[in-house]
């Protein structure tokens, strides 16, 4: 059965996120500065993130920089590889959303010459707002999703961006339109918001990275199973950050499964249910049918934090971000 959002009610949301953190999300001067990239988002003059329109064959925010400053996401493959950090998938461009079957196409891998993927790319096709105000950036773009010349599908996304001295945050809406025909996002664990860590957050580095999620399963063992958040935390020069990823709880099959790997890849997905571990507790994460000029909304956060979960009170967080008004149907 279809789950979707036929109207956005986006400035409610909007209201909301700046409650979700109290009046302390307000202190910092954020602003946003459209580039030849892309647009880049600063707070107090230093660059949080960076909205690159294309990476590879699809758009991703590189570098993401947390509280202390410090990179949060991979470097690699946007910059030289790092001593710390895995020269693997290409396609895991730190922070980005795709998905490994639209009607049977894989728009999650990158196409290299050891694949045979066909040639598909999500295509910026235009930014519709980039501003900052009340301390919080705002970018919004559309997008075509694009094989072998033919438009598949489109979506648009808003991004938003804030932070403190404690936490920053992204929160991420996408709707994904049946703009050509009917739509199927299909079964697959390659999927669909992912965040690739920094080198030294990963549980594979042994420099202390460990991954929890909501239901206090630790490392392997969250990998595809469901819950309402996942965070991956862990000494970074000396100080203990941590990137925690929120599924809010008006999303399609909530809560999500997530594609949490050790080697640093985080990624909520409600479609792979068949590719993951069996468990009869999980909501049904099948296959989703979009009809032609209907759509689909997904609603994630991004959660930068000092400390391990439990010190940053992530648990807190997610609910205080559950609660937000559920955007109209």
């Amino acid at each position: 059965m279809l789950t979707h959002f036929l109207k956005f009610a986006l400035l409610s949301f909007i209201v909301a996120v700046a409650g979700t953190f109290g009046t302390t999300a307000l202190c910092a001067d954020v602003t946003v500065e459209r580039s030849d990239s892309g647009a880049v988002v600063k707070i107090d003059g230093e660059v949080f993130a960076d909205y690159l329109t294309k990476v590879g064959h699809q758009p991703a925010v590189w570098p993401i920089n947390g509280p202390t400053g410090k990179p949060m996401t991979r470097q690699y493959p946007m910059g030289p590889l790092l001593s710390d950090e895995k020269d693997d998938h290409l396609h895991h461009v730190s922070l980005w959303f795709a998905h490994g079957n639209v009607n049977g196409l894989d728009f999650w891998t990158s196409r290299d010459k050891a694949a045979a993927h066909k040639d598909n790319q999500i295509n910026h096709r235009e930014f519709v707002t980039t501003d900052a105000k009340d301390g919080q950036a705002k970018i919004v773009t559309r997008n075509d999703w694009i094989s072998e010349g033919q438009k598949i599908c489109e979506d648009e996304r808003t991004l938003l961006f804030g932070g403190n001295s404690q936490a920053r945050w992204i929160d991420f809406l996408i709707k994904i339109k049946a703009s050509e025909d009917d739509l199927t996002l299909g079964e697959t664990k390659e999927g669909a918001f992912g965040v690739r860590v920094s080198g030294p957050l990963t549980v594979d580095s042994k420099e202390g990275g460990s991954i929890v999620n909501s239901r206090g399963q630790h490392n392997a063992d969250a990998w595809g199973m469901f819950a309402d958040w996942v965070d991956d935390s862990g000494p970074v020069d000396g100080e203990v950050v941590g990137v925690a990823l929120f599924n809010h709880p008006s999303n399609v099959r909530s809560p999500t499964r997530w594609h949490a790997r050790t080697y640093g890849l985080l990624a909520a997905n409600p479609f792979g249910d068949s590719e993951f571990p069996k468990d009869p507790t999980a909501p049904k994460q099948a296959a989703v049918s979009i009809p032609k000029g209907q759509e689909l909304a997904l609603r994630y956060r991004v959660l930068l934090h000092r400390g391990d979960p439990e010190a940053a009170d992530v648990a807190g967080a997610y609910s205080k971000f559950a609660a937000t008004p559920k955007p109209a149907e």
